[in-house]
Formats: structure tokens, sequence, C-alpha cells
């Protein structure tokens, strides 16, 4: 009898059989609120009414059009879609299925049209699961452990962590630009550096927000030395953070920037833009794939792009956002276990220490599992799984946002007394 692999270990006991707006419900119709949306996928809620109108009908006409092979109607009006919430400058897109895929893309698009090997990357940043973007990412070695050798090329420096370092956040910028320039000066020379790639908010590596100093620092230097800048928007974009990307709350103009995850409300689909001029410095042949682009996917994601606009999710990420940013923090008051409340918009984290500051992944843990006892699915990240994250779905109310801090400030009186 076949069983899934025995190392997939799910972060709730929940069988999900049906999903609307923000709530899950199991096999015996027992409701959830759903507070991880799929990891951010979930952007417009579970089963969304455009959403799911917008599949079928696409599903009834073409589901697949291999976009090497054909064009299809739904690629075509999406890449005219995303024109006017690109980043500016960036008009030229690519497309696969994943996060990780993005990552392998970006970094083979800056390699080529640079002539460089190195990529400098931040620490805490995730960019994915496969050979070259676990690589790249440092939120925890159990991404990276157990197939070594790793891609060469890949120099690793710090991000303006400050609640890692204890610092104030200037001092925290101050030192991680510093250590850059050490970088570039100890590890990978300027010309030998093809881009510089950063999350404007590390996702598993804790939640912790960039600022405008460090972003601004990455362009002046990759503007200094014919870096590119890569930013990976794969968790902050299509409106997370309350504006539509991330870097949007600290400028910082990328080069080539990366996304997926809430791009198309839960179907596999991810990109990369850059300017037409920069990605047609990619080698022939060295971007494809067989499922990349595809009809069902795109449709979805401009049936995606229709919702946020139309409902105004972006900026309902915003106010729903510090709704819930306040609510947890009545909750921490309460409780020197958590120390920290940070995030921008629906990308909320708590992080939890021992009173002598050691992160403290155990009772962030129990925490989370205590809410998911309770009817609310969160997740953990951090490199101690000490930070329990909340990431609804766009479409998130203030009646769930009350509901759900409810069941928080419950779940952690009840593991903290």
């Amino acid at each position: 009898m076949a069983k899934l692999s025995p190392i997939l270990k799910q972060a709730t006991p929940v069988v999900a059989a049906r999903g609307e707006g923000v709530q899950l419900f199991d096999e015996d119709d027992r409701r959830y609120l759903d507070f991880t949306a799929g990891i951010g996928v979930t952007s417009t809620g579970h089963c969304h009414p455009k959403i799911v109108e917008a599949t079928q009908r696409q599903i009834a006409d073409l589901v697949h059009g291999q976009y090497t092979t054909v064009m299809h109607r739904p690629l075509l009006d999406l890449v005219e879609r995303l024109g006017p919430v690109l980043p500016e400058g960036l008009d030229s897109l690519f497309f696969a299925n994943s996060g990780s895929e993005a990552a392998e893309a970006a970094i083979r698009l800056a390699r080529q049209a640079t002539g460089r090997p190195n990529i400098v990357v931040f620490h805490g940043g995730f960019h994915g699961r496969t050979v070259a973007a676990a690589s790249m990412t440092t939120s925890g070695t159990k991404f990276r452990a157990g197939f070594s050798p790793m891609m060469a090329g890949v120099v690793v420096s710090p991000f303006p962590d400050a609640p890692h370092f204890g610092w104030p956040q200037e001092q925290a910028t101050e030192f991680a630009l510093r250590q850059l320039d050490y970088t570039l000066q100890t590890q990978s020379a300027p010309a030998d550096t093809a881009a510089f790639l950063v999350e404007p908010v590390l996702g598993e590596g804790g939640y912790v927000p960039a600022d405008a100093a460090f972003l601004d620092g990455l362009r002046e230097r990759a503007d200094q030395h014919g870096i590119l800048l890569i930013i990976d928007e794969v968790q902050t974009g299509f409106g997370r953070t309350g504006r539509f990307w991330g870097h949007d709350h600290f400028g910082g103009r990328p080069d080539i920037l990366m996304t997926a995850k809430g791009l198309a409300s839960g179907f596999p689909l991810s990109a990369i833009a850059a300017s037409e001029a920069l990605m047609a410095k990619a080698w022939p042949g060295s971007q494809g794939g067989t499922y990349g682009a595809n009809a069902v996917a795109c449709a979805a994601a401009l049936a995606t792009l229709e919702v946020i606009e139309e409902e105004g999710l972006v900026a309902n990420a915003a106010e729903r956002g510090a709704e819930l940013r306040s609510a947890l923090e009545r909750v921490a008051e309460k409780h020197d276990a958590i120390t920290d409340v940070r995030g921008l918009g629906l990308m909320l984290g708590n992080e939890f220490r021992t009173p002598d500051g050691t992160p403290d992944g155990a009772t962030a843990l129990a925490a989370q599992q205590e809410a998911a006892r309770r009817g609310l699915l969160l997740l953990t990240c951090g490199a101690w799984g000490q930070v329990v994250r909340f990431i609804p779905a766009l479409v998130v109310d203030s009646a769930a946002i009350d509901e759900a801090a409810g069941i928080w400030a419950q779940s952690v009186d009840a593991v903290l007394g």
C-alpha cells in the first residue's frame, strides 16, 4: 500500500475538505480560520467565485498550451495586464511554476547578462528548495542539509535583522551595509558579482522587514559596480504587505523581480520580470519549461488581478493588517515570552524568546498547535522556529481578524499561563 513520504510533516492535523474565503472545513465539517493561506498562496481566499468561474471556463477551452510550442490568449492577456502593476522599466516576463524556478531563472539571467559568476545573498533569506535555490537559502539548515555540495558562487552577507542582533534598526542597517562592502572586498570582487538577491521581508527567516536605507544601499552599490539587484517578491508580492510589492515600502528599484505564491490564487504559476533589454541578454534556449504559463493558471492570475483591483485588496491588507497588528501587540504586552510583533500588512510574526533572550521554538510551536486545536491555523518560521506567523488571505475582514485574535490570546494564555 502506497503512503506519503514519512518526512512530510503537516503543521496542523486538518484534512481539508473544502474552503471558502479565510475558512477551511475538514471532513467532519469542522470550521477553521485559515491564517496560513497555503503559505501566502490563496491571496483572494479559498474558492473565490471569480477565480472558480474563470478557471472552470478555461478548463473547458484549453487546459495546457505549452508556451514555447504555441501561444494562448490567457498568457498574452496576462502579460498585458501585468504591465501596469510591474515596477517601472520591468516590461519583459518569463513564466514558470514555482518560486524556486523563479529563483533559478533569475540567477541564470543575471549570470548570462553580466558574464559574472557570483551571487550575493543575505542571511535569513529563503529562495527555494531546488539545488540552486537552496544554495542561496540561509533561513535554516533543513533546506540545504544532506545533499552537498551546493552550487558554487554564492556568498552570504548580513541582513539588517535588528531583533536578532539586539540593536536598533539604524545600527543593524549600518552594520549590514558595512559588511556588504567587506564582502565585496574579501569574498566576491565586484567584477565577479552578478547580482544581489534579497527579500524585502524575510519570509522563512522570521518575518523581518528590510528598510529603505538598506535597499537604497544595495541599489547604490549595484549601480556603482554594474551588479544587478534581484528582489524576491515571491511571498511579499501581490498586495501581501499592504502595498502591491513589498519593496514599495522602501524603494530599491529592482533589475529583476521574482513573483509567485499569490499571483494565481493557488494555481502553480511564477514569473520573473526584467527590462526587455536585460531579458534579451539571456542565452537562446535558457528559458523554457513544460508547464510554465499553463493556460488555467494564467486564467486564474488574470482573475486574481481583477479581484485585487475590484475589491481593493491591497488597501484591505494594509487596514486589516493594522488591526491585526494592534491585536497581536495587546497579547504580547501580557506575555514577556513574546518579545516582538513585526511585519507589514497581512504578513505578521510573533517572536518567542526565553527570559535570557534565547529563541524559543518550543513555546512558539506549542502556541501554534494550541491555536490549531482551537480552530485557528497558523505556521511557524525563523531559524529556530521561534516565530508564529499570521498570513491570512487578503479578503479577510475585521470580524475574522477579531475572531483570530481572540483565539490567539486564548491559545497563548493556555500555553504560558
